[in-house]
């Protein structure tokens, strides 16, 4: 029961103080919560609305799959060699801090307008973040583990699936719900920028026409999505861990 209490009255608080924000501005473009479910509802039966979420799912999907595999795999590979591991932890964290829009016209020039584009924005801001926790997770592993494994006569190979990935998966786990939400972050800002369809790019379509209420509709479309997906992991982190 407290469970269900809790994120009922936060979200109760947050409807509140968006129904008293929309009252305090009056007319100046923030629609109330009652006007954007309203809308919401409007689009979920607009078949534009659904080949356009359908873009982006494709595109979020593909860039999920990819940065998962990708950041856990390199962060095993940097995480089993110590000096590997504590030399790549600041450049990955500097480049991570890097502004990702800056590479804006460099992803352009490669993979142009398309889902390409993308994906890419979307791995750019989901794989870092899994690296770095299936990095340092292995980093901070007890020894005996690998010691264990060493005496079975295991290859790296075979130490990596079979021990090492096991002992952290919690850690994994917590990485991936942290870049599952950066990679629909980052394919959003694809096409905000770099695409011509997309939820992102109908985002920016309506900015620019001061639809106010699609707008925010399509934001509290994606926050649900998002919330939905990270209680997912999170199920699976806490089922994992007992």
């Amino acid at each position: 029961m407290k469970n269900v209490l809790g994120p009922a009255a936060v979200l109760g608080v947050l409807l509140l103080a968006w129904e008293a924000l929309h009252l305090a501005v009056a007319n100046t473009g923030l629609p109330s919560p009652v006007t954007t479910l309203v809308r919401l509802v409007g689009l979920l039966g607009e078949a534009e609305f659904w080949d356009q979420a359908a873009e982006t799912a494709r595109a979020f999907a593909v860039a999920v799959v990819l940065s998962t595999i990708g950041g856990i795999a390199l962060g095993i590979l940097l995480g089993m060699n110590r000096t590997a591991g504590v030399v790549s932890e600041p450049i990955l964290v500097n480049l991570y801090s890097l502004p990702k829009v800056t590479l804006y016209p460099v992803v352009l020039l490669i993979f142009g307008l398309g889902i390409s584009a993308r994906i890419a924005f979307g791995i750019m801001h989901g794989m870092i973040p899994l690296t770095l926790f299936t990095m340092n997770a292995i980093l901070q592993m007890k020894p005996v583990y690998r010691r264990s494994a060493a005496v079975m006569g295991l290859t790296p190979w075979q130490t990596s699936l079979t021990v090492v990935l096991p002992a952290i998966l919690p850690e994994v786990i917590t990485g991936a719900r942290l870049g599952v939400s950066l990679c629909l972050l980052g394919v959003l800002i694809g096409e905000m920028f770099a695409s011509r369809n997309g939820l992102g790019y109908m985002v920016m379509h309506a900015m620019e026409r001061g639809d106010m209420p699609t707008v925010l509709a399509v934001a509290l479309l994606l926050a649900v999505v998002a919330l939905v997906v990270n209680a997912m992991l999170l199920m699976l982190d806490r089922a994992w861990r007992h």
